[in-house]
């Protein structure tokens, strides 16, 4: 049986501030480093305690819950869900 290949989705590399929202209020701004149509990577400010799921609220509005995929240091690895 052959492996199952897997294809990198393309993620847009992006510098852009956002915000980690929980319960529909802001916790902690954010740096989204790159994007998908699936997920993001970002790097929080500061030093809170960021949990497993959370709402990325972007610059322009836009909200998207997420679930923390990888850890690595201060950057996070989220995918989007729903």
């Amino acid at each position: 049986m052959k492996p199952k290949e897997q294809h990198r989705e393309v993620r847009r590399v992006r510098c852009q501030s956002g915000q980690i929202a929980l319960n529909g209020k802001p916790t902690a701004e954010c740096a989204i480093m790159d994007i998908s149509k699936r997920g993001a990577k970002i790097v929080p400010d500061g030093t809170c305690m960021i949990p497993s799921r959370f709402e990325l609220a972007f610059a322009h509005g836009e909200r998207k819950p997420c679930e923390v995929v990888w850890r690595r240091g201060r950057m996070l690895g989220v995918k989007f869900i729903r």
